[in-house]
């Protein structure tokens, strides 16, 4: 469990504003320093074979101005591609995704580090009237990424990677998605939340994904 912790201490984590052509954004931000030279994280970020291992499958045109789409429903469009440092996509998902055309993007910055290193930077700019997030906060999709780069930390480090499901459902998976959802709450509040909205959205969010055993 330790290692798990260690990993979820590593990402610095932030709320903040953008835009996306739908309008005024809300920003999760997550920012980590993997042990991999940059081109090790890019190919993990971009080839289907490695992405597959540590979010999900994908299928498309990959390439810039191209279409992807995930084996979760989410999909999109590539709109930025420069090897090894920029990937920008269009993010839609869920079962409305495309009543909402232009309200959710994802940017991943790399930087090489002086040590062989990456600093790794995910940024998911998401339409302020979404409606996700008056229920769910940042938590919404923060937990979903602190899931996410907890596993292409493993993949990068050369270890065993988990069934997602599996690890979601086991006791060490709920304990990291509680306390991830706790550090979206302390996000929230140091971006000016109300402290009221931002206790239920944690307790939402904690529901969504470690609820309570039946």
């Amino acid at each position: 469990m330790k290692d798990v912790l260690d990993e979820l201490a590593a990402v610095h984590r932030a709320m903040g504003n953008s835009s996306v052509p739908a309008g005024e954004a809300y920003t999760v931000e997550l920012r980590r320093r993997y042990d991999a030279e940059i081109d090790d994280v890019w190919d993990a970020i971009t080839n289907p074979e490695r992405l597959r291992r540590w979010l999900k499958p994908v299928t498309g045109d990959l390439r810039l101005g191209g279409k992807f789409e995930l084996d979760g429903g989410e999909h999109g469009d590539i709109l930025r591609c420069e090897p090894p440092r920029l990937l920008k996509v269009s993010w839609l998902y869920g079962l409305d995704a495309d009543a909402w055309p232009g309200t959710s993007e994802v940017e991943v910055r790399l930087v090489p580090g002086p040590a062989g290193d990456t600093e790794f930077e995910l940024i998911h700019a998401a339409f302020i009237g979404e409606p996700s997030f008056p229920t769910y906060g940042p938590g919404a999709g923060g937990v979903g990424w602190d899931l996410a780069l907890l596993t292409l930390a493993r993949l990068l480090a050369g270890g065993e990677i988990a069934d997602h499901e599996e690890f979601e459902k086991s006791p060490e998976g709920r304990e990291f998605s509680r306390r991830s959802a706790a550090a979206w709450g302390q996000a929230h509040l140091a971006a000016g939340g109300q402290p009221e909205h931002v206790a239920a959205a944690v307790e939402a969010t904690t529901q969504f994904y470690a609820p309570d055993p039946a």
